[in-house]
């Protein structure tokens, strides 16, 4: 699989990891030293990307998707690359599916023992229900 394809896979897995609230196996998609840098709060390491995502968790929050879109990777040399793509957050509501939110990804990636991973997740919302 080429690097840009193996990229575009650590973000389609992120997404269903916290969709699915599996946030170990979401921060296990960053480097140790990671950090996923929210409108909420920011998590540094795996287990402070952790704490940071429980923090933020909704009981009783409807089922959402996240959908991320025009992906643009460049690389930089054999083991790092940015990506900037767009996302939406998709959610049940009383009338049916709403957007909940949407907004830009900013990473920084790398490849670290074969595989890629978020070094730096900066996410900005600027679409708010």
């Amino acid at each position: 699989m080429s690097a840009k394809n193996e990229i575009r896979e650590l973000l389609a897995r992120y997404c269903f990891a916290l969709d699915e609230e599996r946030f170990d196996d979401m921060a296990a998609l960053f480097t140790e030293d990671g950090v996923w840098e929210t409108a909420f709060g920011t998590g540094k390491g795996r287990d402070g990307i952790v704490a940071q995502a429980q923090s933020i968790t909704q009981p009783d929050r409807p089922r959402r998707v996240h959908l991320t879109t025009n992906i643009v990777i460049d690389k930089k040399g054999d083991d790092a690359a940015t990506v900037r793509s767009n996302w939406l957050l998709f959610e049940n509501g009383p009338l049916g599916p709403k957007i909940g939110s949407g907004g830009g990804y900013y990473d920084e990636v790398a490849k670290v023992d074969g595989r890629w991973l978020f070094r730096h997740r900066r996410i900005d919302r600027f679409i708010k229900a």
